[in-house]
């Protein structure tokens, strides 16, 4: 798979810092004030570095459709997304369902830009969690509607290693052949989107490329 884009990705994305720690991150994330309470914060933190890296180079944001708007553009729109590699959920959840398709149809094409990640959780006695709880001045209202229905928490991702970015584009054809993960609805009682989703046991069924880092 040979596009602009995909050189310029090969030619900038081994720049990338590889080793990320969950409290230094998130304290980068709060400096810049971008999306450092969620949970997940590394996948952010991962979007976050990209966008920075590839500013000078790519649309940033990309176009928006509907209420989406996609991270980047160059020939036609990127999102970015993290993935960690232990474990056995090997499904990725992707965007808006309509907003995909209108992009393609736009553009021919539409690019997911995967870290593949090692991440570590440990956190057996939530200090991390704590720690993070309290930077946020308290609990957020999700955390305790979901304490409600279940003592049960995630353990959190302490730190992360970026190990390799894949590279897929999807086209008409190949969206026939994603799976489409159904969110149920809102608070305000509306369906929330429709999603695509992509199996990464899958990808040589796929246009692809793999930057090793």
């Amino acid at each position: 798979m040979r596009t602009k884009d995909i050189l310029k990705f090969a030619k900038l994305f081994p720049g990338l810092l590889k080793f990320w720690d969950g409290k230094t991150c998130v304290l980068e994330l709060k400096e810049a004030d971008y999306n450092w309470r969620q949970m997940e914060w590394w996948g952010f933190y991962f979007e976050y570095r990209a966008k920075a890296l590839l500013q000078n180079t790519f649309e940033i944001p990309g176009d928006k459709f509907g209420t989406v708007r996609f991270d980047l553009k160059g020939e036609f729109n990127w999102d970015c997304k993290a993935h960690a590699v232990k474990g056995n959920n090997h499904t990725l959840i992707l965007n808006d369902k309509s907003a995909m398709d209108q992009s393609i149809a736009a553009y021919g094409r539409h690019g997911e830009i995967i870290a593949m990640c090692d991440v570590e959780y440990n956190d057996n006695d939530r200090s991390f969690q704590k720690w993070h709880s309290e930077l946020k001045g308290g609990k957020s209202k999700y955390e305790v509607r979901r304490e409600e229905r279940t003592t049960c928490s995630r353990y959190r991702k302490t730190r992360a290693e970026l190990l390799e970015i894949v590279l897929v584009t999807l086209d008409a054809n190949s969206l026939k052949t994603l799976s489409v993960m159904k969110q149920g609805i809102n608070s305000n009682g509306k369906p929330r989107p429709v999603k695509y989703m992509f199996d990464l046991e899958k990808i040589e069924n796929y246009e692809h490329r793999i930057i090793k880092l």
